[in-house]
């Protein structure tokens, strides 16, 4: 699974398993959905999954249907500034902080750092 990260250097595409990361075109990214949430950073849904980056400890509020309830996520996380969810499988999300990512295969309960560091993230995005 490949992510393209916009960053203050321009943009990369990283594949998740191996870390591997190569020149990328830039994208548009997805429009956030509107949330009536506070201190919202970045957001992110795919069906009823919704993701919000907040700016607060922990970073992230989840929700799984459609934003009528909400937990928060990500103990331990940085402070965010942006989020992704794969199109075809929601509990896949990508958390980006300042310059580097953290991906989640359960819907949020568990996170991975990844161990390259990027320049300044601006956008995240999964290519399905």
């Amino acid at each position: 699974m490949n992510v393209l990260v916009a960053t203050a250097d321009g943009t990369f595409a990283v594949d998740l398993d191996s870390e591997e990361l190569e020149p990328a075109e830039p994208f548009e990214p997805v429009p956030p959905p509107a949330l009536n949430l506070p201190r919202v950073v970045a957001a992110a849904a795919v069906g009823s999954t919704v993701v919000a980056v907040v700016d607060a400890s922990p970073p992230l509020l989840i929700s799984h249907d459609a934003g009528t309830t909400w937990r928060d996520s990500g103990r331990g996380l940085p402070a965010g500034r942006a989020v992704a969810i794969a199109s075809g499988d929601p509990d896949v999300v990508v958390f980006a902080a300042r310059n580097r990512l953290y991906i989640s295969r359960n819907g949020g309960v568990f996170w991975t750092a990844l161990t390259l560091e990027l320049p300044e993230i601006v956008a995240v995005a999964i290519l399905s």
